[in-house]
Protein backbone atom coordinates (compact mmCIF):
# COMPACT_ATOMS: atom_id res chain seq x y z
CA UNK A 1 0.00 0.00 0.00
CA UNK A 2 1.33 3.42 -0.93
CA UNK A 3 0.18 6.76 0.46
CA UNK A 4 0.62 10.25 -0.95
CA UNK A 5 -0.92 13.69 -0.79
CA UNK A 6 -4.21 14.00 -2.62
CA UNK A 7 -4.10 15.95 -5.87
CA UNK A 8 -6.96 17.37 -7.89
CA UNK A 9 -6.08 14.84 -10.60
CA UNK A 10 -7.33 12.18 -8.13
CA UNK A 11 -10.81 13.71 -8.17
CA UNK A 12 -12.61 11.18 -10.39
CA UNK A 13 -11.19 8.18 -8.51
CA UNK A 14 -11.83 9.74 -5.11
CA UNK A 15 -15.40 10.81 -5.87
CA UNK A 16 -16.11 7.28 -7.12
CA UNK A 17 -14.75 5.86 -3.85
CA UNK A 18 -16.85 8.30 -1.82
CA UNK A 19 -20.00 7.37 -3.72
CA UNK A 20 -19.37 3.69 -2.93
CA UNK A 21 -18.89 4.28 0.81
CA UNK A 22 -21.95 3.85 2.99
CA UNK A 23 -22.42 6.67 5.47
CA UNK A 24 -20.51 9.26 3.46
CA UNK A 25 -22.72 11.92 1.90
CA UNK A 26 -21.70 14.35 -0.80
CA UNK A 27 -22.68 18.00 -1.14
CA UNK A 28 -22.31 20.76 -3.70
CA UNK A 29 -18.94 21.67 -2.13
CA UNK A 30 -17.63 18.28 -3.27
CA UNK A 31 -17.55 19.48 -6.88
CA UNK A 32 -14.21 19.49 -8.70
CA UNK A 33 -13.90 23.25 -8.11
CA UNK A 34 -14.79 22.92 -4.43
CA UNK A 35 -12.28 20.14 -3.82
CA UNK A 36 -9.56 21.97 -5.75
CA UNK A 37 -10.12 25.09 -3.66
CA UNK A 38 -9.96 23.00 -0.46
CA UNK A 39 -6.72 21.28 -1.49
CA UNK A 40 -5.11 24.60 -2.44
CA UNK A 41 -6.10 26.18 0.87
CA UNK A 42 -4.87 23.17 2.87
CA UNK A 43 -1.76 21.87 1.06
CA UNK A 44 -0.24 18.63 2.31
CA UNK A 45 -3.13 17.76 4.62
CA UNK A 46 -5.25 15.42 2.46
CA UNK A 47 -4.11 11.94 1.41
CA UNK A 48 -4.94 8.97 -0.77
CA UNK A 49 -4.06 5.31 -0.34
CA UNK A 50 -3.06 3.48 -3.50
CA UNK A 51 -2.99 -0.18 -4.37
CA UNK A 52 -0.90 -0.05 -7.50
CA UNK A 53 -2.39 2.93 -9.30
CA UNK A 54 -5.92 2.44 -7.90
CA UNK A 55 -7.18 4.81 -5.20
CA UNK A 56 -8.51 2.61 -2.38
CA UNK A 57 -8.61 5.16 0.42
CA UNK A 58 -8.84 8.88 0.99
CA UNK A 59 -9.03 11.48 3.70
CA UNK A 60 -9.22 15.24 3.64
CA UNK A 61 -8.13 17.64 6.36
CA UNK A 62 -7.96 21.36 6.86
CA UNK A 63 -7.74 23.81 9.73
CA UNK A 64 -8.86 27.23 10.88
CA UNK A 65 -5.54 28.14 12.50
CA UNK A 66 -6.27 26.49 15.84
CA UNK A 67 -8.38 23.38 15.18
CA UNK A 68 -8.09 20.70 12.51
CA UNK A 69 -11.06 19.26 10.66
CA UNK A 70 -11.05 15.80 9.12
CA UNK A 71 -13.48 14.96 6.36
CA UNK A 72 -14.32 12.17 3.96
CA UNK A 73 -12.34 9.30 5.41
CA UNK A 74 -13.15 6.50 2.98
CA UNK A 75 -11.68 3.05 2.34
CA UNK A 76 -12.78 0.63 -0.35
CA UNK A 77 -14.63 -2.40 1.04
CA UNK A 78 -11.91 -4.71 -0.31
CA UNK A 79 -9.26 -2.89 1.78
CA UNK A 80 -11.06 -2.54 5.11
CA UNK A 81 -9.61 -3.93 8.35
CA UNK A 82 -6.08 -3.69 6.97
CA UNK A 83 -5.00 -0.47 8.70
CA UNK A 84 -5.60 1.79 5.70
CA UNK A 85 -7.96 4.15 7.54
CA UNK A 86 -5.66 4.37 10.56
CA UNK A 87 -2.67 5.14 8.32
CA UNK A 88 -4.64 7.90 6.58
CA UNK A 89 -5.77 9.40 9.89
CA UNK A 90 -2.25 9.22 11.32
CA UNK A 91 -0.88 11.07 8.29
CA UNK A 92 -3.46 13.83 8.66
CA UNK A 93 -2.87 14.25 12.37
CA UNK A 94 0.91 14.35 11.87
CA UNK A 95 0.59 16.95 9.11
CA UNK A 96 -1.72 19.06 11.29
CA UNK A 97 0.63 18.74 14.28
CA UNK A 98 3.55 19.89 12.13
CA UNK A 99 1.56 23.12 11.64
CA UNK A 100 0.98 23.47 15.39
CA UNK A 101 -2.59 22.14 15.23
CA UNK A 102 -2.98 19.60 18.04
CA UNK A 103 -6.76 19.24 18.29
CA UNK A 104 -8.94 17.94 15.48
CA UNK A 105 -12.65 17.40 14.94
CA UNK A 106 -14.57 15.09 12.63
CA UNK A 107 -18.28 15.26 11.80
CA UNK A 108 -20.04 11.90 11.56
CA UNK A 109 -23.62 11.62 10.42
CA UNK A 110 -26.00 10.44 13.11
CA UNK A 111 -27.03 7.33 11.15
CA UNK A 112 -23.46 6.32 10.22
CA UNK A 113 -23.04 3.50 12.75
CA UNK A 114 -19.78 2.18 11.29
CA UNK A 115 -18.28 5.68 11.27
CA UNK A 116 -19.27 6.31 14.87
CA UNK A 117 -17.79 2.93 15.91
CA UNK A 118 -14.58 3.66 14.00
CA UNK A 119 -13.90 7.04 15.61
CA UNK A 120 -14.95 6.12 19.15
CA UNK A 121 -12.92 2.89 18.91
CA UNK A 122 -9.81 4.96 18.30
CA UNK A 123 -10.18 7.23 21.30
CA UNK A 124 -12.05 10.12 19.71
CA UNK A 125 -14.61 11.63 22.09
CA UNK A 126 -18.20 12.13 21.02
CA UNK A 127 -19.29 15.66 21.83
CA UNK A 128 -22.70 16.11 23.40
CA UNK A 129 -22.18 19.77 24.35
CA UNK A 130 -22.49 21.30 20.87
CA UNK A 131 -25.11 21.39 18.16
CA UNK A 132 -24.05 22.14 14.60
CA UNK A 133 -25.92 24.62 12.42
CA UNK A 134 -25.18 25.24 8.73
CA UNK A 135 -26.03 28.07 6.39
CA UNK A 136 -25.31 28.61 2.72
CA UNK A 137 -25.60 32.20 1.59
CA UNK A 138 -28.53 32.34 -0.83
CA UNK A 139 -29.43 28.64 -0.72
CA UNK A 140 -29.91 26.92 2.61
CA UNK A 141 -31.36 23.69 1.16
CA UNK A 142 -28.02 21.94 0.57
CA UNK A 143 -26.23 22.90 3.77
Amino acid sequence: MNFRCMQISDYDAVISLWRDCEGLSLRDADSPGGIEKYLLRNPGLSFVALEGTRVVGSIMAGHDGKRGYIQHLAVADSQRNRGVASSLVDRCLAALKALGIEKAHVHVQQDNDSGRRYWSGRGWTRRADVVMYSFINGDNENA
